[in-house]
This record gives structure tokens, sequence and C-alpha cells, in this order.
């Protein structure tokens, strides 16, 4: 399949899924959390899609990279509200084991994305070098 934007990758996709879920999740926080945990919870579950959207649509891979690591972040912050909030017993085990599965799942395609943005910066880099080689006549 041909990405031809950010709604064709399965990261995107899956962020999107997350988010929702993370916003059921969010609705079970007790009234006293309403403000903190989840206003963090929302942004963070709203960065890790708009990340990805925004650095693929950037068309620079750096900024694409730096995106990625933003989201990767944004998992991060999710990975430890979804942990205190099972501590503080706002869930039960079986949802904070199915939300960190789901955020493991996320983490690994961002880590997927990011390999596939590394190779690509490398194989960009030794055409450049080719290039400055034969124009400079190594």
């Amino acid at each position: 399949m041909t990405i031809t934007n950010f709604r064709d990758l399965d990261a995107w996709k899956v962020a999107m899924e997350l988010a929702l879920r993370m916003y059921e999740v969010i609705d079970r926080l007790p009234q006293n959390e309403r403000f903190e945990m989840a206003s963090q919870m929302r942004r963070a579950a709203l960065s890790v899609p708009s990340n990805i959207a925004e650095g693929h649509a950037c068309k620079l891979r750096k900024r694409y990279r730096f995106h990625v690591r933003v989201a990767l972040g944004s998992v991060a912050e999710l990975v430890t509200c979804i942990e205190l909030g099972f501590r503080l017993g706002y869930w039960n085990e079986a949802t904070a084991k199915q939300m960190d599965g789901e955020l493991v799942r996320m983490s690994k395609l961002l880590h997927g994305v990011l390999r596939s943005i590394q190779r690509q910066l490398a194989i960009e880099t030794v055409t450049l070098l080719a290039v400055l080689c034969i124009a400079l006549g190594f």
C-alpha cells in the first residue's frame, strides 16, 4: 500500500484507537481528578496521533523524527498515568494491564517508524556523499 498521507500510517491509526481508549479510561477517574490527571492524560493521548500527523506532513525527515520522539514521550506519560491511576485504585488491574499492553504496542510502532526514518536518513547521507565524490573526482 502506498502511503500518501498520515492517515495511511499504521502508527497513526493505532494512535487514534489508543486515544479513544484513553478517553474511555479517563472517564472512569474520580471527580477530584477531572482537572488534573484527566487533563494531563487527554493532552498526552491527543499528542501521540497529532505528532505522528504533524511529523509526517512536514516532509522533512529530521522534523518527522523529532515529532515521533515527542509522541514517544507522550506514550511514556500515559504509561506513568496508567500506573499511578492503578496504584491509587482508580481502575482495576485488568484495565491497567490492557492499557499498558496497548501503550507497549504503540511504543513499538513508533520505534519502528524511528528506525525507518533513520534508514532513510542514512541512505540520503550515503547518496549525498557518493554524489559529492563523483563531483569532486574521487
